[in-house]
């Protein structure tokens, strides 16, 4: 994964009101740890921090400018707005090349599975994210699941993907990721299905 370089600026005001003014003048509050260094107040350039992570996804490898000096790191704990859904604070862990890190990994699907679109069936995914292991340039953006080929009924796991190269998991490979699921017909009489409405009881005349 190629590195993105980010420059991030010391705050020395925190607190909810200072948050609210760095984020009025398109900066995202965050902070830089790891490594055996106390976490660091910083701000960073919010458009800048949006085009990284939709360039390298959220486990995008960042060229950390601070104060000087260059720092590798990941971006970790990104929260955003509940209804903008802009970006609102984001944690910097630093790393080194060659120690292996912890991270999740979005599941993608991708490919045409026609024999469960022409049945009218659906894809159901059962698990959208892994929990990996690599060193940083090896975490993948995303990691591929192909369908062509599943039919109903049929089913992927974890052991039908092959993980990139350098990516480890300590997850089940019985773990099912995708299931090509039959169509839902509502059967007849079902229960709580409105019937017809009420009447007179059968040999009993009408109020008039």
């Amino acid at each position: 994964m190629a590195e993105i370089r980010l420059a991030a600026e010391p705050r020395a005001e925190q607190g909810s009101a200072a948050s609210r003014r760095l984020r009025h003048h398109g900066r995202v509050p965050g902070i830089v740890y790891g490594h055996g260094a106390g976490p660091v107040a910083v701000s960073v350039d919010a458009r800048e921090l949006r085009a990284a992570l939709a360039a390298g996804g959220a486990n995008a490898l960042f060229d950390l400018e601070l104060e000087g000096e260059t720092h590798l790191a990941i971006a970790r704990e990104l929260q955003t707005h509940p209804v903008r859904r802009t970006l609102s604070h984001v944690d910097f862990q630093l790393v080194a090349r060659d120690e292996v890190v912890h991270a999740e990994v979005p599941l993608v699907v991708v490919g045409d599975a026609h024999e469960v679109s022409r049945a009218g069936g659906t894809l159901e995914h059962v698990t959208t994210a892994l929990a990996v292991r690599a060193k940083p340039a090896d975490l993948p953006a995303v990691i591929e699941v192909g369908v062509e080929g599943l039919e109903i009924g049929q089913a992927i796991r974890l052991a039908d993907v092959a993980l990139p190269a350098g990516v480890t998991t300590d997850v089940d490979p019985d773990t099912v990721l995708v299931v090509a699921a039959a169509p839902r017909v509502a059967a007849e009489g079902e229960a709580g299905a409105p019937g017809p409405e009420a009447g007179p009881e059968a040999g009993e005349p009408a109020e008039g």
